[in-house]
């Protein structure tokens, strides 16, 4: 695949950005379109792989490895290097249905797996795969293609995330009629207010909604199950339903001071952000600013680093982020070997922006909260923390420790915790009566995506956990065919 020689002839290139200073004042995205020459470089740099580990879609030691799309990146890298766009779409939009959201926000394991990261940078498969789509819209060959004929079949899929539009994809696809059920105002789950408008402008998913209109799809927002319409109302009305709801339920700190004005969950500041971006431009002031403010962020990963792209372009008077592990090395270790993920040091979007714009990467490493303190209106004014390692016991148990006279007292006005998720909100679960795993996740068996009231599928982060997109697209097409077999006793979709 590619040039025989071309991850010799050519240097890693991905997409340029652009200039922090400028960006900062708006909200578009913020990397720049390469162009073609360099990306069928790059698409020239593609080994001629015995065994393609790109798109493998394994774990490694807990760690991703490969695509869970199992996409065929060879090829369309190829296709791109010989000129041949229009085909390497078509091999595209074979195994991935959202390729403009994952060539957007997902982290690339299909990247860290790649051969040729072995030894030397590895081939710049996400950029392709945006331009691939992205050249796709522009030249008008994606076009609405709703089925020939219909099934009779009507399914329902509750949650309009990633997995949930990508079960419904499959599903019209097949035939039957799917109706999209979203409790939010607007179509699209954390596509649409979890992810920043700089890292995935709301247009893009604007535009895929609308395609999947035109083919057919129904969307009906503003619709909570169990509130708006029940259960039983899903099942006279559908012959399946499929719950793809998430793991929404946010990881919170309780501890002294948690209960002080200014401390807010992450996801609560960039939804609330998002929403009166798309409907006032901020104008209408329904958002949690902070504007002229101290801030920190309570966590390490990349909804942290969202919240501290959005307080730059708020103007905060300063930043930081927490995180409890170290800081990862420049270079794997012998821990994480390739085709692991790689685990190492990277300068993401925020924290560019963040050293532009304040003088230094507003990452801490290695440090605890301990509790937060008020002033007398109950507004936070204080975060007091305490560095801490980590040790591993002779039975391989690994615990953490304070340092002692690492204590710290830190000026704070805005608080945000960005820990993670739990779970699914429990809801929507008990209103179906399903039964739970050990994580209070929704039990429901791989690759079946039967829970245990029949004719009730679940898929995606509310069955596996907080993941990434690209296992959430993974499990939508996955529970899409169980369910085209339940109805149909066979099936046509992959």
């Amino acid at each position: 695949m590619g040039k025989t020689t071309g991850f010799m002839d050519y240097e890693r290139e991905v997409a340029e950005e652009r200039n922090p200073k400028t960006r900062l004042k708006d909200w578009e995205e913020y990397q720049i379109p390469m162009k073609e020459e360099k990306l069928q470089k790059q698409g020239a740099r593609c080994m001629d792989c015995g065994t393609p580990f790109c798109h493998t879609g394994i774990d490694v030691n807990g760690s991703p490895s490969g695509c869970p799309l199992y996409n065929l990146i060879p090829e369309w890298n190829h296709l791109v290097y010989m000129g041949k766009w229009k085909e390497a779409l078509d091999r595209l939009v074979k195994t991935n249905n959202f390729p403009e959201f994952t060539g957007r926000v997902c982290p690339a394991p299909c990247e860290g797996s790649c051969t040729v990261a072995i030894s030397d940078p590895a081939v710049a498969i996400k950029s392709i795969e945006k331009a691939i789509i992205d050249k796709g819209f522009e030249e008008g060959w994606i076009v609405p293609n709703p089925p020939e004929k219909r099934t009779g079949k009507k399914v329902a899929v509750i949650g309009s995330g990633p997995a949930g539009l990508a079960a419904a994809d499959q599903l019209n696809k097949a035939g039957h009629e799917v109706t999209v059920y979203e409790k939010a105002d607007r179509i699209g789950g954390l596509l649409m207010y979890g992810i920043p408008n700089m890292k995935l402008e709301k247009r893009i998913v604007e535009r895929r909604i609308n395609l999947l209109k035109k083919e057919g799809i129904t969307f009906v927002p503003n619709t909570e199950v169990g509130k708006d319409i029940t259960q039983d109302e899903l099942k006279e009305k559908f012959d399946a339903t499929i719950l793809c709801t998430g793991a929404q339920k946010q990881r919170d700190l309780p501890m002294k001071g948690r209960n002080l004005n200014g401390i807010h969950i992450a996801m609560e500041y960039l939804t609330k952000n998002t929403k009166s971006l798309l409907d006032s431009n901020l104008e209408n002031g329904e958002y949690i600013s902070a504007e002229g403010k101290n801030v920190i962020v309570i966590g390490g990963g990349d909804t942290g680093a969202d919240c501290v792209a959005t307080a730059l372009r708020h103007k905060c008077k300063s930043i930081h982020q927490f995180g409890k592990h170290p800081q990862l090395p420049y270079e794997r270790n012998e821990q994480n070997m390739w085709p692991e993920f790689p685990r190492v040091f990277t300068l993401d979007y925020a924290y560019e922006e963040a050293t532009v714009s304040l003088g230094k990467d507003p990452r801490e490493y290695s440090i605890m909260t301990k509790k937060f303190v008020g002033d007398e209106n109950g507004q936070v004014k204080e975060l007091h923390t305490v560095q801490i390692e980590k040790y591993t016991d002779d039975n391989g148990n690994v615990f953490t420790k304070e340092i002692p006279g690492t204590e710290k007292v830190w000026p704070v006005d805005l608080v945000l915790i960005a820990i993670g998720f739990t779970g699914p909100e429990q809801e929507v679960v008990e209103h179906f009566s399903l039964e739970q795993d050990e994580r209070n996740n929704v039990k429901a068996e791989f690759d079946k995506y039967t829970t245990n009231v029949e004719g009730v599928f679940a898929a995606g982060d509310v069955r596996r956990g907080q993941s990434l997109i690209v296992w959430a697209i993974n499990e939508g097409r996955g529970a899409a065919r169980e369910v085209d077999r339940f109805l149909m006793g066979e099936t046509v979709l992959p």
